[in-house]
């Protein structure tokens, strides 16, 4: 049995959509392409299936980017509002992942600005209770909880980067046709990164 929500823009009603738990689901989302197809035809079931595919996977990239269990709803739910009036011009139905994500991430970005003078205040328990499999660089060296401070200490672009890599598990190709960098771009900002990231869990442990 689902709760629907509803998606505005201005006063009318564009979408209604399940109300899906976001905290589940597996990392890397995988799409029919023929779903894709059918939404584009205008099918509100077709939407609402990719909502259900893509959600809980773009709310936790949200949330870890940032770090506010409500900023992160909004984001997603702007971001499927552009999804739905851009889906139509979407000329790759197998690029729909990575187009998404792009959506997400200026959704993101400017949220960042919006509130850049203020220090961020991280939903940690909430965060902690995020499931999914992680890669071996976080089953190996991070805490969930250590995990939330490195990343604090990353720009907002490592920070994004980081939580593709290790969060959602794609792999340095796949990171590159989200962000729109070259492959070798993100696997240099990658390695740095996560530099930084051992940096600043090392200094902890010695502190």
């Amino acid at each position: 049995m689902f709760i629907f929500v509803e998606i505005f823009y201005g006063d009318a009603i564009i979408c209604s959509l399940p109300d899906t738990n976001f905290m589940t689901g597996g990392v890397e989302v995988k799409l029919d392409t023929a779903l894709v197809l059918e939404a584009q035809k205008g099918s509100q079931e077709g939407f609402t299936r990719l909502y259900e595919a893509v959600a809980p996977s773009l709310y936790r990239t949200a949330l870890y980017t940032l770090g506010n269990s409500h900023d992160a709803e909004d984001v997603v739910s702007e971001t499927f509002i552009e999804a739905y009036r851009g889906l139509g011009a979407l000329r790759d139905p197998q690029a729909f992942v990575p187009w998404i994500y792009r959506i997400l991430s200026a959704r993101c970005n400017r949220k960042i600005r919006e509130y850049v003078r203020a220090r961020n205040q991280t939903d940690i328990d909430q965060m902690l209770e995020l499931p999914g499999e992680q890669n071996e660089f976080s089953e190996t060296v991070l805490e969930r909880t250590d995990l939330l401070h490195a990343l604090g200490q990353l720009a907002a672009e490592e920070k994004q980067i980081v939580i593709l890599s290790v969060i959602e598990g794609y792999t340095a190709k796949e990171i590159a046709a989200i962000v729109g960098s070259p492959q070798g771009t993100v696997s240099s900002k990658l390695f740095r990164a996560f530099k930084k990231m051992r940096k600043h869990l090392e200094g902890g442990k010695q502190s």
